[in-house]
């Protein structure tokens, strides 16, 4: 016995949309976005423009006392940014202030993170005194380090020494010129001071979003405070170490204040940005202080991309906890 099945029908095309229709969507959608172009344009002529007439100056040698000689020079002068020993001790330089700055200030933030996170009398106040140095004018974080702590002869560091000196009985106490003897130090020091608030913040907030259910059954079953710090703390804070990381990397490459103020790039503490300033306004190189500074925008824009990265796979993270 044969049984015949009816052959199954065919999915109906879907029905076409209406031209008005489809009209009137875009209309809709163009009317929703017509607010943002005045920011959009704004945007582009603040930003884009500028990068593209930097991009365009660093293919010419073009020095400013000699206008007339200004020429085509192609990648010639990205060619002497990486072969100039000058630049490239300043991308040295660069290197090792931002690793120093960002490496001291994440430590020191995710002490007092650790602090800040358990409750004590006047936590509001210790709070509110460990963020204001991230809240100051970076110029004048600088100066206060350059004549309130560094200066030989009136800075709070020399007095400090002569005051455990006169309390040992030393009679003669070596007053030490803090930023002639170690000024890429000095540099480092006063960053880190103006940037562990910045990292203790970060760090702060992914202690509080800690799940404190998960905390309390570890510490019921006996793990010490050094374990549940090795094995639950710091695996919950690497995605906030990661961001405080790379903001801070991308903020600090671009620092050109401290460097400005406290040395004027001398004694080896000149970094990219301060080399740009240099070439361009100084040696009136224009073309060359726009390769650097293309270089610079480059490199920034890669850690940039990864820093976007670690803050949208952040957020994805809490959004599924949640």
């Amino acid at each position: 016995m044969t049984t015949s099945t009816a052959p199954a029908k065919a999915p109906r095309p879907p029905a076409p949309v209406p031209p008005a229709l489809s009209r009137g969507s875009r209309a809709k959608a163009w009317a929703t976005r017509a607010p943002l172009l005045p920011a959009l344009v704004f945007l582009v002529v603040v930003t884009q423009l500028p990068f593209v007439a930097t991009l365009v100056l660093s293919l010419f040698d073009w020095n400013s006392l000699s206008p007339e000689k200004r020429h085509f020079t192609g990648l010639s002068n990205y060619a002497s940014v990486f072969t100039d020993a000058a630049l490239r001790d300043a991308v040295i330089t660069t290197v090792i202030l931002t690793a120093s700055v960002v490496l001291v200030s994440v430590a020191l933030g995710l002490g007092f993170a650790l602090l800040l996170n358990r409750r004590f009398f006047g936590r509001g106040m210790v709070r509110t005194l460990l963020i204001t140095p991230f809240l100051l004018v970076p110029v004048s974080a600088a100066l206060l380090w350059k004549h309130a702590l560094y200066n030989p002869e009136y800075g709070l560091f020399n007095g400090a020494l002569n005051w455990f000196g006169s309390l040992f009985g030393i009679e003669e106490v070596v007053q030490p010129d803090w930023m002639s003897s170690m000024p890429l130090a000095a540099v480092v020091a006063a960053l880190v001071w103006q940037w562990t608030p910045f990292m203790m913040l970060i760090l702060l907030a992914g202690l509080q979003s800690r799940p404190e259910d998960m905390m309390e059954a570890a510490r019921i079953d006996g793990a010490g405070r050094w374990q549940m710090f090795a094995f639950m703390t710091l695996p919950h804070l690497r995605r906030y170490l990661e961001l405080g990381i790379l903001l801070g990397s991308v903020y600090i490459v671009q620092n050109f204040d401290a460097v400005f103020t406290l040395t004027s790039g001398g004694l080896g503490t000149a970094n990219l940005p301060y080399t740009v300033y240099e070439t361009f306004y100084r040696a009136h190189e224009y073309g060359l202080a726009s390769a650097v500074g293309v270089v610079a925008v480059i490199g920034t824009v890669l850690i940039a991309t990864v820093a976007l990265r670690v803050v949208s796979s952040l957020f994805r993270e809490e959004a599924s906890r949640a």
